[in-house]
């Protein structure tokens, strides 16, 4: 069992959120909803490779912000690629330097595992920051100029 796990406030749709969450992330499920006052789901536990996370229907008192966002690490542009496309779909917004906001406005960070390696040179993280979602080749091709 997991020490700490990540408790997200929704503003009624929590189970839309985790059943979003789950059709993207590959061993993912929903683990739970306990009713709330008139049967709708009011806390939802679900796992994401292996992370527990769980969402309240808490109300519209509080909203993500940037302030907090997960990192997906990613070993390929094929992964990049399908993690970026599905939480910007149905609503996501893309952000710069790999991040975005999925349609519930939670912030993710879709970068390659190699990400920390590759912007120790200039060129590359010069290259990072000018782009939306992160292409994988145009930083190796910069890392290999510095």
């Amino acid at each position: 069992m997991q020490k700490i796990t990540p408790f997200l406030w929704f503003d009624g749709n929590a189970l839309e959120a985790a059943r979003f969450y789950t059709g993207i992330f590959p061993d993912a499920r929903i683990t739970s909803d306990l009713p709330g006052p008139g049967g709708k789901p009011m806390v939802v536990a679900f796992e994401l490779a292996g992370q527990s996370f769980t969402a309240l229907n808490g109300g519209p008192q509080f909203t993500f912000n940037e302030s907090v966002s997960f990192v997906i690490d990613c070993k390929d542009q094929g992964e990049i690629d399908h993690y970026w496309d599905r939480l910007t779909a149905e609503g996501g917004t893309p952000s710069r330097c790999g991040w975005l906001k999925d349609p519930f406005g939670l912030s993710w960070q879709v970068v390659p595992s190699r990400l920390p390696q590759l912007i120790r040179h200039p060129a590359a993280m010069q290259a990072m920051m000018g782009m939306s979602k992160i292409v994988l080749a145009d930083l190796e091709a910069a890392a290999a100029t510095s």
